[in-house]
């Protein structure tokens, strides 16, 4: 019974892939591709506070909030300008479908403690002003 177990999760995946359209494929590709790049990001800055008193590790680990503590948006990269200073970060908008990006400046973010005792960035932007916000390409320009 363990082997059919090994043998149907493949199949399983392979089903799932054949019924992903070519755009579908791509934007997972760029995806991954973009999170391993946040990860090899945070492993080379490791314990150096980067934004807001926070590790990149702990930002790419928190939930964009609002104010209310709603939550707008997971962070997926840290966003810096050519001389690697901090300028914002890259958002994947909560419940959005396809999956939407955009650039979140650093003001009016801050850091605070969320419910479970992890940490969240807190915005004092609305959904609607986070979702008016231009899409940004996946990778730092």
């Amino acid at each position: 019974m363990a082997l059919a177990r090994y043998v149907v999760l493949p199949l399983s995946l392979a089903a799932l892939t054949a019924c992903e359209s070519e755009a579908e494929r791509q934007a997972d590709t760029v995806e991954y591709q973009m999170e391993a790049q946040a990860e090899q990001s945070a492993a080379a800055s490791g314990d150096a506070v980067v934004a807001m008193g926070l590790t990149e590790r702990q930002l790419l680990d928190a939930d964009l909030v609002a104010e209310d503590g709603a939550e707008l948006g997971d962070i997926e990269q840290v966003r810096r300008d050519a001389s690697g200073v901090v300028t914002g970060l890259l958002v994947e908008i909560e419940d959005s479908d396809p999956d939407r990006y955009v650039q979140v400046p650093l003001s009016g973010l801050s850091a605070k403690e969320g419910t479970l005792g992890d940490i969240d960035v807190q915005t004092s932007m609305t959904s609607q002003e986070l979702a008016a916000l231009p899409e940004a390409p996946m990778s730092n320009p």
